[in-house]
């Protein structure tokens, strides 16, 4: 069992988890004069969900 990689997977998982819910509830964030577009959360999400996976699966696996 590896703890540091679980946990991260995790924190992977909620960073996902919010750029889903930016996505659903389309939630506007603003950088100075800047909108950032929804698209933005899309990618957020897609690579955020990958790595949470990966690294899940990585701490689950048997040496």
């Amino acid at each position: 069992m590896k703890p540091f990689t679980k946990t991260v997977s995790v924190i992977f998982g909620i960073i996902a988890l919010l750029h889903l819910l930016r996505l659903i509830f389309h939630i506007g964030i603003v950088v100075g004069n800047f909108q950032l577009p929804l698209m933005v959360s899309l990618g957020g999400f897609v690579v955020t969900a990958i790595l949470c996976i990966g690294l899940w699966k990585e701490a689950n696996r048997r040496p």
